[in-house]
This record gives C-alpha cells, structure tokens and sequence, in this order.
C-alpha cells in the first residue's frame, strides 16, 4: 500500500524487451493513482469479491484484451486517468466510484503504453479483475472493429512478453468473453446483478493473436 507509483517509470521512459521475437517497446506513462484509488480498490476488492488484501497486488493468471471505444489515444488515456468514475459510467458507478483502470495501453500505430504496475489490481473486467492482466487498445468507437495490423502484431508480442514474465497465466480471452468464467474458481464477482454487454476486441482481433500465439498453449474460456 505505500509503494509509490513513480518509482516504476517516468513518464515516457522506454523499456526495450527482447526475446520474444521482435523486440517490444513498452514506453511508460503512469495513470495517477494515488493512495486513495488504491483505498478505493481495496474496498471494491472486499465489496465485489469478499476479499480483504493489505494491498492491490494480484497473481496474473488471465490476459483480457479490449478496444476503448474511444478512437483517439488521448481521450483514452484521459479515460483512465480520472481517479474516480464520476457521472461518466452511471451502469459501472453503481457497483462503486473507483475509476476503470488497464495496466496496457496499444495506439493505433502499435505503440505500447504500460498505464500502471503490471500486477496491481485494475478495474477493467467485471468478475476477473483480481486474476487480470488487461490490454486495451484504442479504436472501436461506436463499436465498430477499427483494429489496426499494428496492433494486432504489438498484442501478439505483448503476450508473449506477459507469458514469459509470469507463468502463471493460463488464459487469454477478449473483453467480450468474460461472462462465460461465471461458475469458473476464477470468478469472484457477488453481485449477480453486476454485468455488462461487451463486444470487443471482436472475433477477427482474437483470432488473429490467439492464431498468432497458439504455441504457448493459452485456454480461452472455460468451455
């Protein structure tokens, strides 16, 4: 709980990664989040899913991928980086103030963002958060599959950077999937009323990476 979010990365800094194919450019550019959206995040953790951690951090075992459905990389940047949900997500505010949160971020051209420590705890997946690593990437407004090529390679490359680092995950499915983990050990949600209608990242982004990246042998949703 007292770890402090700039001591990870300054704004923009670039970490070059290699051995997972082409090397992977993750730039740095923190969301704020201060010790209160960590308070906040542990109280969603106790309310939504019984849980009681002394901190956000969490055991990655499952990489969701999304679109923002914003088409600008600002605006979705600035998305996440309101501590609070405010008036914005009246069907997420319900279930409590804390903002949505992504740990990655993917431009249109392909450029990686790392939004956050990879394994604290971010709202971005209703059930799964606290098994999640998430991806968005910008584009699907108006829920149209805009996904660019770029993105499609840098989510190929981003998994198998994530796979490598923690072994783990065991899953990689799209935003638009989560539901079918109710019932799984996974899934931790206690509001049955809370639920939302997804559809990205779509079936052509998904199949394109998880074609990509069969070798490693990652379950989709449970069957």
């Amino acid at each position: 709980m007292h770890r402090n979010h700039r001591s990870w990365g300054g704004l923009l800094s670039l970490l070059v990664l290699a051995g997972c194919g082409p090397s992977l450019e993750i730039h740095d550019r923190p969301i704020s989040f201060s010790a209160d959206r960590q308070q906040a995040t542990l109280s969603y953790i106790a309310g939504h899913y019984g849980e009681e951690p002394e901190d956000i951090s969490i055991v990655p075992r499952v990489i969701v991928l999304h679109w923002t459905a914003i088409d600008g990389f600002e605006d979705s940047f600035d998305a996440f980086n309101t501590e609070t949900l405010g008036d914005s997500r009246p069907e997420l505010a319900i279930a409590g103030q804390v903002n949505v949160s992504i740990q990655f971020l993917v431009d249109r051209d392909g450029t990686v963002y790392r939004l956050m420590p990879e394994t604290w705890m971010a709202r971005h997946v209703i059930g799964l958060n606290y098994s999640a690593i998430g991806v968005e990437n910008v584009g699907g407004g108006d829920s149209v599959d805009n996904m660019t090529d770029e993105q499609i390679e840098s989510n190929i490359e981003l998994v198998r950077y994530l796979v490598e680092k923690y072994p783990t995950i065991q899953h990689l499915i799209g935003h638009m999937e989560y539901r079918e983990f109710e019932g799984h050990p996974l899934w931790l949600e206690l509001d049955e009323g809370y639920r939302t209608e997804k559809a990205d990242p779509g079936d052509r982004f998904m199949t394109a990476v998880r074609e990509s990246v069969a070798d490693l042998g990652l379950q989709g949703p449970p069957s």
